[in-house]
């Protein structure tokens, strides 16, 4: 595994790291980091660390708008995990397809 898709799993392991990752997924015109306190559990200064986290694994990317920086999700940020995660999951459907036509041949005899 590259560290570039350890970064992302570490990242999105973290459930307030999600939680903010999907916020941002759902807004289109990004999200400030006062934006996203106002319904958090946690400190804004919190949230700003938590973003500094997606930021760095390549799930976010900032935009400076006046005074405020917007928080966006960057759109290349899962694709190396996303397709770590389809190569093991077709190898694991190979494995199980390949188990039942040996349970299905036994079966035969």
């Amino acid at each position: 595994m590259t560290d570039a898709i350890s970064e992302v799993f570490a990242a999105l392991a973290d459930d307030t790291r999600r939680g903010i990752y999907e916020r941002l997924l759902a807004n289109v015109q990004g999200l400030t980091a006062t934006e996203l306190s106002r319904s958090a559990s946690v400190s804004r200064q919190a949230i700003v660390k938590h973003l500094q986290v997606l930021e760095r694994s390549g799930l976010a990317e900032t935009e400076r708008d006046g005074r405020d920086v917007r928080y966006f999700v960057a759109s290349e940020g899962t694709k190396d995990a996303s397709q770590w995660l389809l190569d093991h999951a077709a190898a694991w459907d190979r494995r199980i397809a390949a188990l039942e036509q040996k349970v299905r041949s036994t079966k035969k005899t």
